[in-house]
């Protein structure tokens, strides 16, 4: 099928992706920075590691020049993408990663003629932070082909590992992202709440910039995005607050002693991750016509795996084309429910779903 390299196959989620690429027979090259995890990591498993950095394009590219299909699962995503897929487009292998970061995925729409010249697909955000959203957005729009307005949501309370607080971390001076006329708008943190039944009861739900803003957009054309996410109380205090506090946060050594707080716990067990859940949620319109659609899956971390590996075997098998693509841009709305233990699409067909009931709550 070709040679799979995994960048950042040693953190916590990378790590669970090697072992489910492991099991479907892709024999993976286990890559990254850090020498020490690495070898442990190559040892455990009993697979060929490689270790560079990715400051020197020319390292980057010689790296790469055997690799049929780069994986990258070493976040924060703003500091790794642009340089492997640099190393990509020069030694044309294929590239997806597991963002949901904004920005990495603009930055790589930007570079669709540059891939296409190349034979190259770069397909990032292959997680559940964009996933069943981006096929869900799809499912949306074709059955309201002429949305204009898209909303989706997630209703999933999980501990974050390391690599994604640090994400959050660093990302905590950017505020919350909508998309308004085809166009990225920055809005206060928690900009908006919203009421919304995910399936088991209306909960208060907050704006969040995840990488659906984007990759929705890209999938499905609809203008006007936004993406919600339940929260506490507390959160979504501590989130209105986040102007205020975001100067703090972003400082060197608060970041310095979250990133090592965080360290404490390196994400869910396995028995949580098997107990997990997620509901979500989407909303598209067109003038007085409205669509609602709903997915269970299993935990988010589940999700991430199966979505990654899955999306990669695909990207191998040349089922996605050359290019910029989204997962369901790439392999339709369905791709989702290939997902083990995906439940959906439930269409809302009852009378109040042709009118809004969920008011918005300022």
């Amino acid at each position: 099928m070709g040679t799979l390299l995994i960048y950042g196959s040693y953190g916590f989620v990378g790590a669970l992706i090697a072992r489910e690429a492991i099991d479907r027979g892709l024999d993976p090259v286990l890559a990254g920075r850090n020498r020490d995890r690495l070898r442990e990591q190559v040892d455990d498993l009993e697979q060929p590691g490689r270790r560079f950095d990715l400051e020197d394009p020319a390292v980057v590219a010689e790296a790469l020049a055997d690799v049929d299909c780069v994986l990258n699962c070493a976040g924060p995503f703003s500091n790794t993408a642009e340089a492997l897929v640099e190393g990509c487009l020069e030694s044309e292998a294929e590239y997806v990663d597991i963002t949901g970061e904004i920005p990495v995925i603009e930055a790589l729409e930007d570079r669709d003629d540059e891939a296409i010249d190349a034979g190259v697909t770069l397909l990032p955000a292959a997680a559940f932070s964009t996933v069943p959203m981006d096929c869900l957005a799809a499912h949306l729009a074709d059955r309201l082909p002429d949305a204009t307005d898209l909303a989706l949501g997630v209703d999933s309370v999980r501990v974050p590992s390391v690599g994604t607080l640090r994400t959050v971390i660093e990302g905590a001076e950017d505020g919350g992202t909508i998309r308004r006329g085809g166009t990225l708008e920055d809005v206060p943190a928690a900009w908006r709440t919203r009421r919304i039944d995910f399936g088991r009861g209306d909960r208060p739900a907050v704006t969040m910039p995840t990488g659906d803003v984007s990759s929705a957009y890209y999938t499905t054309g609809i203008p006007n995005v936004e993406i919600y996410a339940v929260m506490p109380q507390p959160a979504r205090t501590a989130l209105r607050l986040h102007r205020d506090l975001a100067p703090i946060l972003a400082s060197n050594p608060v970041q310095w002693t979250l990133e090592r707080l965080t360290g404490i716990r390196e994400g869910p067990s396995e028995r949580a991750r098997e107990r997990g859940s997620a509901y979500l949620w989407g909303e598209a319109r067109s003038g007085d016509e409205r669509v609602v659609a709903r997915l269970r899956t299993p935990d988010p971390y589940i999700v991430t795996v199966d979505a990654a590996v899955t999306a990669t075997q695909r990207v191998l098998a040349g089922d996605a084309a050359d290019g910029f693509q989204t997962a369901a841009g790439a392999f339709g709305a369905e791709f989702v429910l290939d997902l083990d233990g995906a439940e959906g699409f439930f269409d809302d067909s009852s009378p109040e779903a042709t009118s809004p009931t969920n008011p918005l709550l300022r």
